[in-house]
């Protein structure tokens, strides 16, 4: 059984599954075209390639889920997938894994205060996006979303 942990921006995602590696659970790492914000590391946080090199994965078949999102793509490769005992999914990516996937997986929903998950966007100082934009994003996106095995509303995370 594998774990994907989904939830808005700021929900708490990479919390969880930083502290769930920590008790010797093995993450996926999924690719992007995005930059680097400060203080990530390419092959820890995600595989920063460029969009030819995304392309070429998703058009030899390595993809298992992939998405677009405000023109960067975000996607997890069937290796990395295999491997993996935990791992961060955005809900389209979710909707994307093919049923043979998605029937291996726990899926864990972080449905954080629309309050703790802003105070969080706004002491990222993401240069790649706007707070505002993806909140509203967010909130259009999850709902009415009930494809999660389990819903957390705790805001420790």
């Amino acid at each position: 059984m594998k774990l994907i942990v989904v939830g808005k921006a700021a929900s708490g995602k990479d919390f969880l599954k930083k502290k769930v590696e920590k008790r010797g659970f093995k993450s996926g790492v999924s690719f992007t075209t995005r930059p680097p914000r400060q203080n990530e590391k390419n092959g820890e946080d995600y595989h920063f390639v460029t969009e030819q090199e995304f392309d070429q994965l998703i058009k030899d078949g390595q993809m298992v889920e992939w998405m677009e999102f405000i023109g960067w793509k975000y996607g997890l490769t069937i290796e990395e997938f295999e491997k993996a005992d935990i791992m961060i999914m955005s809900k389209d990516g979710l909707e994307m894994l093919p049923k043979k996937y998605r029937d291996r997986c726990f899926v864990i929903y972080l449905d954080v205060d629309r309050m703790v998950r802003l105070d969080r966007l706004n002491t990222r100082n993401d240069k790649n996006d706007n707070v505002w934009r993806r909140m509203s994003t967010d909130e259009k996106q999850f709902d009415g979303f009930t494809d999660y095995d389990i819903k957390i509303k705790n805001e420790d995370f």
